[in-house]
Order: structure tokens, then C-alpha cells, then sequence
């Protein structure tokens, strides 16, 4: 009886799990799913955004502070103020590290179904002469007390 239960459980997971996906894009595939209203989070530290600038309309969220910790709960919980579960997410960091592992936990813990992770980051889409918004200006655009 608990070998039922147990597999019935790892089935349950497994079919879950199999509707979320992680997609890793480039900066046209980047460009396209802004133009179509995805959201774009951008996860790097606020003197990342201060020295490159940012993507247009991105949202300010950061995942790793300056000392390398990640508040999961409290990222997830900002992160669903801008997308539910159900809705297209895209995430970006300065090369593609952190979002790896941003998208696994929006994917695989917080049940968002489709995940896409900008693989090559913000120094791609600065090397390719992309378009990027000072911070200041980008803040200024956001409700007050709050990052967009």
C-alpha cells in the first residue's frame, strides 16, 4: 500500500513538473517575446543595473544581493507581482548564470509553466549594441516605492 502511494505521488510530481519548461533564448528571440508583452525580470544586483544600464520596461528584481544570498520567498513573492504561474516569464542576468538558476526555481518549485532565460545575458545584448535605459531613468518610470 505505501509503494502505491509512494508511486502514485512520484507520478503526480513527474506530471506536474513535465508542463513546466525552461527555455533558453537569445537576444532576437529576447526582442520578439518583449514586443508580444512577455515580462522581462531582471535579476542582477542594483549596482549591476546602475553600471550597464537595462532592457527597456524590464522589472528590478534582484536574486542574489551583494553577499550572495537568495531570499527565494521573498523573490518568488515579487516575481508573482508581475507574472502568476500560468503567464510567460523571461529572466536575465549579466551573463546567464543566475538565471539559470532563477528559472529552475520559478519552473520547478513555483509551478511557472514557461520559463525563458535570456543564455547569454546583458553582456550579449550589450556586445550585440542593443538598445539599454539608464537606471535612472527606468526608476523614474516605476510607481513610487517600488522597482519596475
Amino acid at each position: 500500500m505505501i509503494r502505491m502511494m509512494a508511486c502514485a505521488f512520484s507520478s503526480l510530481l513527474l506530471a506536474s513538473s513535465a508542463h513546466a519548461e525552461v527555455f533558453d533564448i537569445d537576444n532576437a528571440e529576447l526582442a520578439r517575446l518583449m514586443a508580444a508583452g512577455v515580462p522581462v525580470i531582471d535579476i542582477r544586483t542594483a549596482g549591476e543595473w546602475q553600471q550597464s544600464g537595462v532592457v527597456a520596461g524590464s522589472k528590478l528584481i534582484t536574486y542574489v544581493d551583494e553577499q550572495g544570498r537568495v531570499d527565494a520567498p521573498a523573490w518568488l513573492a515579487k516575481v508573482q507581482g508581475v507574472a502568476k504561474p500560468d503567464q510567460p516569464v523571461i529572466v536575465i542576468c549579466r551573463s546567464g548564470n543566475r538565471t539559470r538558476a532563477a528559472s529552475q526555481l520559478l519552473s520547478q518549485q513555483a509551478g511557472y509553466q514557461r520559463v525563458y532565460n535570456v543564455k547569454d545575458g546583458m553582456r550579449s545584448w550589450v556586445q550585440e549594441g542593443r538598445p539599454l535605459t539608464p537606471l535612472a531613468s527606468s526608476l523614474a518610470q516605476c510607481p513610487a516605492g517600488s522597482r519596475c
